[in-house]
């Protein structure tokens, strides 16, 4: 009872008085030495969430940390015993303890750390994971497994490539955010989707984000794909993580953090890859499809392009459910309207990369974010809608904000300064333009497809009046001019300076 009710008062401590430093030592050292003996598990258990709250003061943890020491909880967390299956529901609790014992001691000694390498602690967890991919009742293990992987992996690079290449981490933590799914595979890299499904339960959310945040470092250098088996496996984690994004967790703030981890994990995969996100409708989806788009009418052209049928977002009869998630998550992001640079940047970078490389994604996103443009009486950072929303991003404090913001917005307009300018204006517009040497009009570097115009009347009675406005530039002799006639007028300059060299 004394034991309980001390670890319950000190749960959330982890700022300690200075004064009492030698006597937390001593009790640390104690507990170690009752360790090491045969005691009954309530006893181990007792003393190792005792541990577990000393283990966060770094001070106490440097004459504490030896090799003999690890070794004590690598025994307890069965992290020492390669066939030893994990029977003994007893134990658990001293697994998960132990567990959490060495995240803090890892995370927060550097000793522990060059300790970890030296016992090759990261094949003793694969090892782990291995024998509890499987099992339902122990996800509290699999958890803290994971996020011990996740630290030696964040605070060891060599760590990250043994992962990927001799432990293979990859497909054993696929594997892992499988069954915390329970993913039904219908096609190589197509899983059953439930959207009438219970959520995920919290410790099967925990599990999962773990995994993820794991599988991150392991991929954190993939930009590009060398073997055909590395294509494979990329697709069927960007599969993985297409459920991810259509399932949900036991809170709004949980299915979130699961979200942005899925969105920081697909910032890894190679862009080609990502092709999975998106799928062919089945033959029942796209029959659904054909009635739907005759219910519409005729002169919803724009409407007709993409329709939503139980709750299946689809594009040119292709399923972009997982694409919409991902847009709205942004939108979410947006709206929070702060930290754009560590939320919002992964998400916008990630539909930027997709869109330049996929089309049909493009074109989606573009019926989305930039639909034909009918308001043309309010400038276009003003209102509620996506588009309003990023073209205000255009011009943010931030550089790296405004940067990736106009350039999403380019890439869906195929490049075009012309396009760019009749969605953003050429005030919002001028900072990317400049950069890209683009002020006086012209395109991009990237080839994209030729769509139909999507002009509107509204803009299209619009547009002659756009001719009050101009980007206008300094002649030579000091008189404004149109920025086009002006930078004629240096080019000539130039050449002719070059002829009397």
């Amino acid at each position: 009872m004394p034991r309980s009710w001390t670890c319950y008062v000190h749960r959330a401590t982890f700022k300690f008085e200075s004064t009492d430093e030698d006597k937390r030592k001593k009790l640390c050292e104690g507990i170690f030495k009752v360790l090491v003996k045969d005691i009954p598990t309530t006893c181990q258990v007792s003393c190792l969430e005792v541990l577990r709250i000393l283990s966060r003061d770094k001070k106490v943890l440097v004459p504490v940390t030896t090799k003999e020491n690890m070794q004590i909880l690598l025994r307890l967390a069965k992290l020492n015993e390669s066939d030893d299956s994990l029977e003994k529901v007893s134990e658990f609790p001293v697994i998960v303890e132990s567990l959490k014992c060495l995240c803090n001691i890892v995370f927060n000694s550097q000793m522990a750390q060059q300790l970890s390498l030296e016992l090759n602690l990261a094949a003793k967890l694969c090892n782990l994971l291995r024998k509890c991919k499987d099992r339902k009742f122990i996800n509290d293990i699999k958890c803290f497994d994971l996020r011990l992987l996740f630290l030696l992996s964040l605070l060891h690079t060599d760590i990250r490539s043994q992962l990927r290449y001799e432990l293979q981490g990859l497909p054993l933590l696929t594997q892992i955010l499988e069954s915390a799914f329970s993913i039904k595979w219908t096609d190589e890299y197509e899983s059953a989707i439930d959207h009438n499904g219970p959520p995920l339960s919290p410790q099967e959310t925990d599990c999962a984000i773990e995994a993820l945040k794991a599988l991150f470092n392991v991929t954190v250098d993939s930009w590009k794909v060398h073997k055909e088996s590395d294509s494979h496996q990329f697709r069927v984690m960007a599969a993985v993580l297409r459920h991810c994004l259509l399932i949900v967790g036991p809170t709004e703030d949980k299915t979130e953090e699961l979200h942005s981890n899925a969105v920081n994990l697909l910032s890894n995969v190679p862009v080609s890859c990502l092709d999975v996100l998106i799928c062919p409708l089945t033959h029942e989806e796209t029959a659904q499809e054909a009635t739907t788009l005759d219910e519409l009418p005729s002169d919803k052209t724009a409407e007709k392009e993409t329709v939503l049928k139980n709750n299946t977002m689809v594009y040119n009869g292709m399923n972009m459910e997982a694409i919409h998630v991902l847009l709205n998550f942004m939108e979410k992001r947006i709206d929070k309207g702060s930290s754009y640079r560590e939320g919002l940047t992964p998400v916008l970078s990630l539909l930027t990369e997709c869109s330049r490389a996929h089309r049909n994604i493009r074109k989606f996103l573009k019926d989305q974010v930039l639909p034909p443009l009918r308001d043309v009486t309010n400038r276009p950072e003003v209102g509620s809608t996506v588009r309003n929303k990023l073209v205000r991003l255009m011009t943010h404090v931030d550089l790296g904000v405004k940067q990736i913001a106009a350039e999403f917005l380019f890439v869906l307009c195929k490049e075009r300064v012309d396009s760019l300018l009749k969605y953003t204006g050429y005030g919002n517009a001028a900072g990317l333009l400049a950069a890209r040497g683009l002020l006086a009009g012209g395109r991009g570097d990237n080839w994209y497809s030729e769509d139909e115009d999507t002009d509107t009347e509204e803009y299209k009675n619009a547009k002659p009046k756009e001719e009050l406005l101009k980007p206008m530039g300094l002649k030579p002799d000091g008189t404004i001019t149109p920025l086009e006639e002006a930078l004629n007028q240096y080019s000539v300059i130039e050449e002719t300076s070059s002829d009397t060299d």
